[in-house]
């Protein structure tokens, strides 16, 4: 197992096949309990604009990416539309008694692992290469996870994300905003 940076367009085209085969709308409701999901769909455009800015980490069996967790700066916030309102909810929260916007942070803009090889530390490994890629860079990663994303809420508990705000969308969902502070 490689645990790196995504370089090629074809790196980036196997995140989004990764990512198609997760999303929340292609799999049944016993497989989203069991195995968790994705949510948001990104263009390949957007995906390379976000990895111009901060490179995505991956993990690669040979030459297959199983496992991805993306890059994404306040830069990006106009990119991603469905994500805008995220970014303007950091501008209203606090942590540590500061906004979260006049802090340098990184968002995780999704993770996923492949189902073949779920449960053998390879999430947990790629956050530590996420780490140790950003953190002399930024303050802290964050991101939001569905609150119905239970297997996805207990791991990023595991790497060392808290809970730092919860909140139901307009459309009924219900998410917890999670940090980790490095």
């Amino acid at each position: 197992m490689i645990y790196t940076r995504s370089k090629t367009k074809e790196e980036l085209e196997q995140i989004l096949t990764l990512q198609k085969q997760n999303l929340a709308l292609e799999l049944s409701a016993d497989e989203i309990a069991a195995q968790g999901f994705v949510t948001v769909s990104h263009s390949f455009a957007d995906l390379e604009k976000m990895n111009e800015l901060e490179a995505h980490v991956i993990a690669k069996d040979e030459d297959r990416v199983i496992a991805y967790l993306l890059a994404m700066t306040v830069r990006s916030r106009f990119d991603v539309p469905i994500l805008m309102p995220m970014f303007e909810m950091f501008e209203e929260l606090t942590y540590k008694h500061k906004k979260i916007a006049d802090y340098n942070y990184i968002v995780v803009g999704q993770v996923c692992v492949a189902a073949g090889y779920r449960g053998q530390g390879i999430f947990d490994a790629c956050y530590a290469a996420y780490k140790n890629y950003f953190k002399d860079r930024y303050d802290f990663a964050i991101t939001e996870i569905a609150t119905r994303n239970q297997r996805s809420l207990n791991a990023h508990k595991r790497v060392g994300f808290e809970t730092i705000h919860e909140y139901t969308a307009p459309d009924g969902e219900e998410w917890n905003i999670v940090a980790w502070d490095w």
